[in-house]
């Protein structure tokens, strides 16, 4: 099959990085469509910490290509450290990463323009990491962006830079209290970064066609989760992108008729970062102690997750956003000591019971989650090979998860290690 997009789906960090390795280890190119280094992707092959934040973790495959679509802004200095980190652990990326021309670039003056927003006492915060993303993406809508391309010619960048240097300047200073950018010095960093990196700039789209027609089988990949899309997320509390699956076309140039099959990620519970409403988070005690059983802590930022119960409406909701055709389930392995495990099945809402997912904050968050219980295993799950091997009452959670959500469990993830992993359907 030509194309199959893997996308987040609860609030990200749902463990795509493991996944995308797994899939690409048969694929012949990974790609990425949206966000940008506040993604954060583990994974761990023979004892080997990986943490990848733009690069696609099929990179970790030596036969792998991996994309960098337009849709995703880069932060140069990020990409930089990332290939620097990865050559210097024996991945070689040299004729195996291509980054799309048309890709927007990160700027200083998103990242200081992010921080002071987070950090004003005026303003309304929502918890980002700080890494300039959301200024970045207003600029690209606002049409002012600095794209990969513009590297290309530095008069032009020259002037696109100076212009919006004095915009930025007057906003941080004058709002913001911030201290003066230095024009040249960012000119002339950025006209550095363009030596580094035009050995993996193309034509992106045009590269994905040609391997579509070739036949070749290609992955592609979001960051974050359906809950965080700037569309169908917890507005405001989103990221700046569409991480859903229609972002794989606009962030990559790919027609929607390439695409073959949606996989949605999705933990045996659920998590996330930063602040908005989260219908089953658990009460602070219990948090605390699936945060130290599951080790949820952010790869970009190390900040604390959030934990609660598997929401099995927010899963469907996201089936239908994504038309997910079967899910890869990580973190079963966390359950493993739990005496009882619940699911979200429906929500209470002013007196009356609703089964889909709110889509106005203040009712999000007035639900009350309606839960089923189900006994744990109390058996450790992370040596199992095959799915039938697991304790009887594992097996009975994963049909419900299956049941409730109308979608089938594919891959199964039983630990963090690559090997620590069942494949149910090819």
């Amino acid at each position: 099959m030509p194309v199959r997009v893997v996308v987040g789906a609860q609030w990200g960090d749902e463990g795509k990085g493991k996944i995308v390795d797994i899939l690409s280890q048969s694929a012949d190119i990974a790609a990425r469509y949206q966000g940008g280094a506040n993604a954060g992707h583990t994974v761990v092959i023979e004892g080997k910490k990986y943490i990848l934040h733009l690069i696609p973790s099929g990179i970790l495959n030596n036969h792998t290509i991996c994309v960098i679509g337009n849709g995703v802004v880069i932060d140069p200095a990020a990409l930089i450290d990332e290939i620097n980190i990865l050559r210097n652990m024996g991945i070689d990326v040299k004729d195996r990463l291509f980054i799309s021309h048309r890709a927007h670039l990160i700027m200083p003056y998103h990242k200081m323009l992010d921080q002071a927003k987070e950090s004003s006492q005026v303003e309304t915060t929502i918890g980002t990491t700080g890494r300039g993303i959301g200024p970045a993406y207003v600029d690209k809508a606002n049409r002012a962006g600095i794209r990969v391309v513009d590297l290309l010619d530095r008069e032009a960048l020259r002037e696109k830079l100076l212009s919006n240097i004095d915009q930025k300047n007057q906003i941080l200073q004058k709002i913001y209290g911030s201290t003066e950018l230095d024009a040249g010095a960012i000119i002339k960093e950025y006209s550095e970064y363009d030596k580094l990196l035009d050995p993996y700039i193309t034509d992106t789209s045009r590269l994905l066609d040609k391997a579509i027609r070739e036949g070749k089988n290609i992955i592609a990949e979001g960051a974050q989760g359906t809950l965080l899309d700037l569309d169908f997320g917890t507005y405001p509390y989103v990221t700046s992108s569409n991480p859903t699956s229609g972002g794989a076309c606009t962030g990559l140039g790919i027609g929607p008729t390439k695409i073959d099959h949606v996989m949605g990620v999705i933990k045996a519970y659920t998590t996330r970062v930063g602040k908005g409403p989260f219908p089953t988070e658990f009460d602070q005690e219990t948090d605390e102690k699936f945060r130290e059983l599951g080790n949820e802590f952010g790869a970009t930022t190390g900040r604390p997750r959030r934990c609660g119960w598997f929401d099995a409406v927010l899963a469907k909701y996201t089936v239908q956003i994504n038309g997910i055709d079967s899910w890869a389930l990580t973190k079963l392995d966390v359950l493993d000591t739990l005496d009882e495990i619940k699911i979200c099945t429906g929500y209470e809402l002013d007196g009356r019971t609703v089964s889909t997912f709110p889509s106005a904050l203040k009712e999000i968050e007035r639900v009350e989650p309606i839960y089923e219980s189900f006994s744990g295993w109390n058996a450790p799950t992370s040596s199992i090979k095959r799915k039938e091997d697991l304790p009887e009452n594992a097996r009975i959670y994963l049909k419900a998860i299956e049941e409730i959500t109308e979608t089938p469990v594919a891959i199964l993830s039983v630990g963090s290690k690559r090997e620590e992993t069942i494949i149910i359907e090819s």
